[in-house]
């Protein structure tokens, strides 16, 4: 419905080709145009002297676009666009448009009977959904961290420590005096900052910010590929919490979706009247599990709206890094299709060309304008060298979530510990493909919806069991060697499985078990920052050996980690409930022993079995090492130990002449 305060005077429609330049329009046709939010959609703008908003999109196939808003009464006549050249780019000047202005293009199609208003596929801002009309907006915002964009790329390395907290905005906490209201991007930068500070980890990870227009989806159906859901704020209250986190030393990556689209009629399907950023084949343009549109990365222009999009967040919103969503389904042309639904390649295969050039090149680029910031892929296949560069033949990406490992390992930890050792190898398969990728272990939301269940709820036994399985589970997590994902709620025991729609249970950190629980999980996280041997060679085989991966009669492992220096830790997991003493393990130094962390200690909710904070090493050998610890090893229970003095770090190599 026009809004009835709106202003209604007919304003002169000038056509300043000077905005959008040819370079511009070369470089957009091209694929290449990597800031194209620059150019198109709405920009607020002084053309003669006077203030106003230049439009622009990209609609080849429109008879004719018009302006309608707010500031023209929602006329679709009153403020046509021109068309530059035959380049598909329809461009115009309107004076008096002021930032706050609602508007959509409104479209008549030259190729069919089909009129339509559309949102600006580059609105920045938009109107909170279910409205749908853009907001002329601006990006002017006033940033805080420096220090933190300049340490980025330490922050970020593959040799730094990683644990993410991952993160849904509208659910992570209500109001608390109104349980049905979100809290601000504002309102939950302290919290949220609070919260980090307590439990250790070293970045959040938002699930999508974008705008969608259901929020059941998560934002994983997107149709503001350029501007933040308003349900939160404005995009400068998206900064302000990304500004905040960063000043207070945390890192912030963002879920990204360029693998598909909702088909909503305000967005960019069938945006000028034909398939324009989607393919027209339903077997290729058509995802069968979301009943969703599938991007022709194969078309120039598409490529130029996606990387700007990609560019957009780590550029105009400091973002560290992007969580690529669903990359197995743009690889695959056969991706969830049966025989016969599905279109092969040039060659005659299954692999989709078109997508795996977009990823080269959007990493590429990435890496290339943002050193300090990282992809990292959602892929669940096999697919090789996904963390390779490209020039390798590799895709790209930093990291890799490593599916198998959460398969694996929930599988593993949903049995009955009487049954574990028939399993044994879950526990120790990972192992043999660990370091073929720059891997992630992803605890993450998919883990506890849809009749799921909370990770709580996974575990077997008791309330007291199913916690102490959770706190191994989380132990042996930090231990292995790879970077880090949990997802919010695991960190104190949720029992409820994830509820979009309420707020997470934190009256449960009143009870001392849960807050144990929370208390553990930062010094898992700690522990994980300030070994260096914990974290360092996350993704070097150097990094991990085993001592003893085939105790299954006992569901016990034991590994080192290792520095580059050579510093060590010692990581024995007990997967079942029974306690064990005399448990030799073999070590490579004499002496002390320090028991960093057990995760069976009365602090975390334990029943505080253990060595008494530290261990003498013998002279008895055991697993290929000189020395041994003889352990008391608690029940269902993770304990880490490093020797009191380190080993000396290997002599520097001289340098060749």
């Amino acid at each position: 419905m026009p809004d009835p305060s709106a202003r209604t005077e007919r304003l002169p429609v000038r056509y300043d080709h000077s905005l959008v330049t040819e370079t511009d329009l070369y470089l957009f046709g091209e694929g290449t145009l990597v800031r194209a939010y620059e150019k198109l959609g709405a920009h607020l703008a002084t053309v003669d002297g006077e203030p106003g908003a230049h439009f622009a999109t990209w609609a080849p196939n429109a008879a004719s676009i018009s302006i309608t808003g707010s500031f023209n009464g929602w006329s679709t006549t009153s403020h046509p666009l021109q068309m530059m050249g035959q380049t598909g780019i329809w461009q115009g000047f309107i004076p008096g448009v002021k930032k706050g202005d609602l508007y959509k293009y409104h479209l008549s199609s030259k190729a069919t009977a089909y009129t339509v208003d559309k949102a600006d596929p580059y609105a920045i801002h938009t109107q909170i959904p279910p409205l749908t009309a853009s907001v002329v907006w601006d990006l002017d915002y006033t940033w805080n961290d420096a220090a933190w964009m300049r340490d980025q790329r330490r922050r970020n390395a593959l040799n730094a420590p990683i644990s993410i907290y991952e993160v849904h905005l509208g659910s992570w906490m209500r109001v608390p005096e109104d349980r049905q209201r979100s809290l601000t991007y504002r309102e939950i930068a302290p919290k949220l900052i609070d919260h980090l500070a307590r439990t250790g980890f070293t970045h959040v990870e938002f699930m999508p910010v974008m705008e969608h227009p259901f929020f059941g989806s998560w934002g994983y159906q997107c149709t503001g590929f350029f501007a933040p859901t308003a349900r939160y704020g404005t995009p400068q209250d998206l900064m302000y919490l990304v500004d905040q986190l960063h000043q207070a030393g945390y890192g912030v990556i963002l879920d990204w979706v360029p693998s598909h689209f909702p088909t909503d009629e305000h967005g960019i399907g069938y945006f000028d009247g034909t398939h324009l950023y989607e393919h027209a084949d339903p077997r290729q343009g058509h995802h069968p599990d979301w009943n969703s549109s599938i991007f022709n990365y194969g078309r120039h222009e598409v490529r130029s709206f996606l990387l700007s999009s990609a560019f957009h967040w780590l550029s105009n919103f400091h973002a560290d890094g992007l969580r690529v969503d669903a990359v197995a389904s743009m690889l695959y042309l056969d991706y969830s299709r049966k025989a016969g639904e599905w279109l092969p390649n040039t060659y005659g295969g299954r692999e989709n060309l078109e997508a795996i050039a977009f990823l080269r090149r959007m990493n590429e680029d990435i890496h290339r304008e943002f050193p300090g910031a990282i992809t990292i892929a959602e892929e669940s296949t096999a697919w090789p060298m996904v963390t390779r560069p490209a020039e390798v033949g590799g895709l790209g990406f930093n990291l890799k979530w490593d599916m198998g490992w959460m398969h694996d390992t929930l599988a593993y930890m949903a049995l009955d510990p009487v049954y574990r050792k028939y399993h044994h190898s879950k526990l120790t398969f990972r192992l043999m493909y660990a370091f073929t990728e720059n891997f992630l272990l992803p605890l993450s939301h998919d883990e506890v919806v849809h009749l799921k269940g909370s990770l709580s709820r996974k575990m077997p036994g008791d309330d007291w069991r199913k916690l102490a399985n959770l706190r191994l589970l989380l132990a042996s997590q930090i231990a292995q060697p790879a970077k880090k994902l949990l997802f919010m709620g695991g960190e104190f025991g949720q029992w409820s499985e994830w509820n979009h729609d309420s707020s997470l249970d934190w009256h449960l950190l009143e009870d001392p078990r849960h807050a144990g629980l929370v208390r553990l999980v930062h010094d898992l996280n700690g522990l994980y920052r300030t070994e260096p041997s914990l974290h360092e060679m996350d993704c070097e085989p150097a990094g991990f050996e085993w001592i003893d991966c085939q105790d299954a009669d006992q569901s016990v492992v034991s590994f080192e980690r290792k520095s580059k220096s050579g510093q060590l830790t010692v990581v024995i997991l007990n997967f079942t409930p029974i306690p064990r003493t005399d448990y030799r393990v073999g070590v490579r130094v004499p002496g002390a022993w320090l028991e960093r962390l057990n995760t069976d200690a009365a602090d975390y909710g334990g029943s505080g079995f253990g060595n008494l904070g530290r261990v003498q090493a013998t002279d008895h050998a055991s697993h290929d090492r000189p020395y041994s610890l003889v352990l008391r090893v608690p029940p269902l229970s993770a304990v880490f130990l490093t020797p009191e003095k380190q080993p000396e770090p290997p002599p520097a190599k001289p340098a060749k002449p």
